[in-house]
Order: C-alpha cells, then sequence, then structure tokens
C-alpha cells in the first residue's frame, strides 16, 4: 500500500535539514520504502518542506517508517501529513 508524507519545515531550519541531509538518506537507501520523494520550494527556489510517497503494508508501518526518518527525529518540521494514497495518473494500475 502507498502512502504520501506531506511536511513542512520550521521557519529558518535550512541549517538543521541540511545537518540530518546525509542520515536522511542514508534511511531511505536502508529501508527501501520510498517509491517518490523531493522538497517542496518556494518561489525564490529555497527548499521548504517534503513530499514522499513510501510502500508500507499498513497504516502503523508507515507511521513507524515516519518516525524513524532522521528529518522527523531531529525536529525539522513545523508540521506533517501522512495519508494513504493510490497512484491513478500517467500509468493508473502501477504501485510506483
Amino acid at each position: 500500500m502507498l502512502f504520501v508524507i506531506t511536511a513542512i519545515d520550521k521557519p529558518d531550519s535550512r541549517a538543521l535539514r541540511m545537518a540530518t541531509r546525509s542520515a536522511h538518506f542514508d534511511y531511505i537507501r536502508a529501508t527501501g520504502a520510498v517509491k517518490l520523494g523531493g522538497p517542496f520550494l518556494d518561489e525564490a527556489g529555497e527548499i521548504i518542506g517534503s513530499l514522499i510517497v513510501i510502500a508500507a503494508a499498513d497504516l502503523a508501518e508507515a507511521r513507524r517508517w515516519q518516525a524513524g526518518d532522521p528529518y522527523a527525529q531531529a525536529g525539522l518540521f513545523a508540521h506533517a501529513e501522512l495519508r494513504p494514497w493510490k497512484a491513478t495518473a500517467n500509468n493508473c494500475n502501477a504501485e510506483l
């Protein structure tokens, strides 16, 4: 099952994001759960948050993945949401 995480960084948190970026990508590689992801940008092109699509067996597993993300553990996000998601456009039968 797919889940989408949308998260907005706390104000003035660029240094925290950069300090935990390597651990975040290590976590992504180690878990293999991420199917699609990338940063939200402001009008100036600066990173202000993240969108991540993960595969997990159920909501509880998705929540565990989200809680284990080094960005979340570092307190980077002002707020984050996790929702079940289904891909239906461009390749509507795909599991990403």
